[in-house]
């Protein structure tokens, strides 16, 4: 059945064509959404602002209409061109965004024609406990789920479930063509782990169909690795199975085999992938996987998670603290927390009793095979609550919309459409305490989450659907947070003033006006022949503390303070500490804000720009004023060029390859493989 198309006004959208957007950081915001977020059009030029907005919201309004319709519920036009309206405004105005994965595809044939909704989510969970039962799944669900973007998280607890037979080599060779498309990598994968676990003939693979690495993939954009990515994890994943082979799967098979799917996906196109791991606390096999002393072939893939581990409440941690020191890793998730509370100051109510794990960025509590779409609000950039109480609407109503597009995966949908779960997060949290005080973002907060529960009822009766097991989150941010001039999620930045440094291709044409405006272009150390480096100054606010100012104790209180007053689902955090003089509090922080919080990770401090080109620079005023002296006004103009749209999107923090923070990453909007 043909969808129907909702249509914002051509009245209202002429009024917004030439207005300026409020892009924040001195061309920063500007440069990552046209680098990012901006589609290439029918016409082959790059979208504007207001044509990006006007596509999000009308691809939002026309899943709702034909939801609405498809039940015979009435929908009426009038009501919802106002309320289309409103939406429009407030996200053009930057007072809330969708996720970098909603500005990139919501209302494009990526899920009107394909109806592939799953991406336009943000996070997953699998557990790989029933591999006894589902064998390949949960391998497979990672794969495919993140060649749509979709970061995902992942345990150990398969571990010991099955016996990794080996392929039976007496029997003749089973030949599988690979299609060019997503579903046919995925495919590959599946017949090859199932070769291995049920002891069948050996898999040949034929690449020929896969087109040639430089070609252009249509739809979600970027061009083709070729077929060398998905050969080299096929040999890789087979010497992993044959060294496990008569003996029964391992926790290092499984966290290999997942991370090798991320390498592949990272090199199957230009953007990062990002996974959790969740292992046992007390398991040396699990804490020494980045341990490359003990575990040297992992070096090659170990960076593609985050390994954290599933605490317990009243555990030791002094042990767990030495590796925090050593590496910044493991992370805490305290799944006993993530079960029983919501927000932490409504007591628990074991609502989320089937949760399993979380999110790259573990800003969300996530059943298996569940995933999630996050929002994020920026209360600073509004007058007063009244007007930030109407932006919360519409947030969450873009998020409860994307609850309606259903998944290519049965066991997915399953799940979502009984919990609906949402993620309507807050950033410029460091903006806001600096300019009104901790006090009045408690009640900003507070009396945010009532008005998000009195939509949550009324929207959710209006699309006859369950209502959002939980509705609020803090997630980490990245590239969304740079269009409105927000700094990320809770986090401070590490100085008032800064040089932030962007990557684009050296054939870019949003170069040229670059280079007009002032600012510093140099080669990308590495990859000179092909990229190029931005730099751009920032000045993130008057008055405001830096990251170095906040004691380990003063961030994990933070964290504690948005569990208890907005967040029901959790808190992303990453709270960074100065290992010469905070290492010995860790254990007592731990112990002390277990209590409180459902997941934390730890980073020791860096020297921002101790090495060539790193994304952060400090710098003083002066320095600042200097550079910022040197600039003029910066017009893109008219961009028709594929090469500025190459990057594509990712709403965490590792979009540029230096980025340092290691759970920033949700990625939460990554990019895609073929297909």
């Amino acid at each position: 059945m043909e969808q129907s198309k909702f249509k914002l006004s051509d009245n209202f959208i002429s009024k917004w064509k030439r207005k300026k957007p409020p892009f924040g950081f001195n061309g920063l915001g500007e440069l990552v959404y046209m680098r990012t977020y901006s589609r290439i059009k029918e016409d082959g030029k790059n979208e504007r602002w207001w044509e990006t907005v006007q596509r999000v919201v009308e691809g939002t309004y026309s899943m709702q209409m034909n939801h609405i319709e498809s039940h015979q519920l009435g929908w009426n036009p009038w009501q919802a061109q106002k309320s289309a309206q409103d939406m429009y405004e407030r996200i053009f105005n930057m007072k809330f965004l969708p996720p970098g994965r909603g500005l990139w595809a919501m209302g494009t044939p990526i899920t009107e024609d394909k109806g592939l909704y799953a991406a336009l989510n943000n996070c997953a969970f699998v557990s790989t406990k029933t591999l006894k039962e589902d064998y390949s799944k949960p391998f497979c669900f990672l794969m495919d789920a993140s060649m749509l973007g979709v970061g995902v998280g992942f345990d150990t607890k398969g571990a010991g479930e099955i016996l990794v037979k080996g392929v039976e080599i007496k029997r003749d060779a089973q030949q599988y063509q690979i299609p060019d498309t997503r579903e046919g990598w995925v495919e590959s994968l599946k017949l090859l782990l199932e070769s291995y676990f049920h002891g069948q003939a050996p898999m040949e693979f034929d690449y020929s169909l896969i087109r040639k690495e430089g070609e252009p993939i249509k739809g979600f954009g970027g061009v083709s690795s070729g077929p060398d990515p998905l050969e080299e994890v096929h040999d890789s994943i087979r010497q992993v199975l044959e060294g496990n082979v008569g003996q029964p799967i391992t926790i290092t098979t499984i966290v290999d085999i997942m991370n090798l799917i991320g390498k592949c996906v990272v090199a199957g196109n230009v953007r990062r992938t990002a996974e959790i791991v969740f292992g046992d606390a007390d398991n040396e096999e699990y804490l020494d996987l980045k341990n490359y002393k003990v575990n040297p072939h992992r070096d090659q893939y170990g960076w593609t998670s985050n390994n954290s581990i599933f605490a317990e409440l009243g555990m030791d941690y002094t042990e767990v603290s030495k590796r925090i020191v050593d590496n910044g890793e493991p992370g805490l998730a305290w799944l006993e927390n993530m079960r029983k509370y919501s927000r932490m100051k409504n007591g628990g109510d074991n609502k989320d009793h089937r949760v399993m794990g979380g999110n790259p960025c573990l800003e969300q509590s996530l059943e298996s095979y569940e995933l999630c779409c996050l929002v994020e609000t920026f209360p600073d950039n509004h007058d007063d609550f009244e007007d930030y109480a109407r932006t919360l609407k519409y947030a969450y109503l873009y998020a409860k919309t994307v609850t309606l597009g259903r998944t290519h995966w049965s066991d997915t949908n399953r799940v979502m459409l009984r919990n609906r779960r949402i993620g309507c997060s807050v950033s410029g949290v460091a903006q806001f305490i600096t300019h009104r005080g901790l006090n009045e973002l408690k009640e900003w907060l507070n009396d945010g989450y009532d008005v998000i529960q009195e939509w949550d009822d009324m929207y959710s009766d209006w699309f006859a659907i369950p209502k959002s097991i939980k509705t609020t989150s803090v997630k980490p941010s990245g590239t969304v947070s740079l269009l409105a001039g927000s700094t990320p999620g809770l986090h401070y930045p590490e100085s008032r003033f800064y040089i932030r440094r962007v990557r684009v291709s050296i054939n870019s044409e949003l170069v040229e006006p670059l280079k007009k405006a002032g600012y510093k272009i140099e080669p990308a150390f590495g990859s000179e022949d092909s990229t190029l480096v931005v730099e751009i100054p920032v000045d993130v606010g008057e008055g405001i503390r830096t990251a170095g100012d906040l004691s380990i104790w003063e961030q994990f209180s933070l964290a504690a303070f948005l569990q208890r007053h907005w967040a029901d689902n959790q808190v992303s955090c990453t709270v960074t500490f100065n290992p010469e003089t905070e290492s010995e509090e860790i254990p007592n922080v731990l112990n002390y804000y277990q209590y409180h919080l459902k997941g934390i990770s730890l980073l020791p401090r860096h020297d921002y720009g101790a090495y060539k080109q790193m994304p952060y620079e400090a710098i003083d005023e002066k320095e600042y004023n200097k550079q910022m002296s040197k600039l003029g006004k910066l017009s893109f103009g008219v961009i028709k060029s594929e090469e500025a749209n190459i990057e594509k999107f990712c709403d965490g923090d590792f979009c540029d390859v230096e980025e340092i923070t290691p759970t920033a990453g949700d990625n939460d909007d990554q990019e895609y493989t073929n297909g």
